[in-house]
């Protein structure tokens, strides 16, 4: 009982407290040094425990997986292209129609630099360390979806947290049916490129956008 307190305060503190200190008007030194104490926190836990982060989970890409990417694009495609033609039409598809060449690098950027440690902490840390938190499926996704939701706060914008909110069910929902990095990763990065090619990049505070 008394591991699994001490476990959930550590939960609290990494994913609830870190980030709202995060958006408060403190200096910025002490903003990253908040940020890398909790990094080499996640960082000394990987490290003792020998996780390994890109391996294990189902193999080759399941079916079922294929389907429920193809059937979130289909929702996502034409409700983004209508939203950003309503929002600001002169964004719609702007970088790919004005710079092919940050359009694809992004790509790479975006993928390793941003969507990699959002699941390596999101997904991979967050269902190894904390699933014995919460025995209820359902509450475990919907926790992981509010946590990734609050780590995107400092953006102090509403689109984000429930673009994040619904992404973060998704994720988490894949994540815990394939215990995939790699298949969690892929789907992140195919549904984050799309929002930033389709012209929410700059909504979106993404490099370029």
């Amino acid at each position: 009982m008394k591991n699994q307190t001490k476990l959930f305060l550590e939960f609290l503190t990494l994913f609830v407290i870190l980030p709202m200190a995060l958006c408060l008007s403190i200096g910025i030194w002490i903003k990253v040094t908040l940020g890398l104490l909790g990094f080499g926190f996640v960082v000394s836990v990987l490290s003792q425990e020998k996780y390994t982060l890109l391996k294990g989970g189902a193999k080759g890409f399941p079916t079922d997986l294929k389907k429920q990417i193809i059937t979130v694009l289909a929702l996502l495609i034409p409700a983004t292209i209508f939203f950003v033609y309503i929002y600001d039409s002169e964004q719609l598809f702007y970088v790919v129609r004005n710079n092919p060449i940050v359009w694809v690098v992004i790509f790479f950027v975006y993928s390793f630099m941003s969507v990699l440690p959002q699941e390596v902490l999101y997904r991979s840390f967050f269902f190894h360390r904390y699933r014995s938190l919460f025995t209820n499926n359902v509450v475990l996704v919907l926790i992981n979806a509010l946590v990734f939701s609050l780590g995107h706060l400092f953006f102090e914008n509403t689109l984000v947290l429930v673009i994040t909110f619904l992404g973060g069910l998704i994720f988490g929902y894949t994540y815990l049916k394939t215990k995939s990095l790699r298949l969690v990763f892929i789907e992140h990065t195919i549904y984050g490129y799309w929002l930033f090619t389709v012209g929410m990049g700059d909504m979106l505070g993404f490099p370029g956008g």
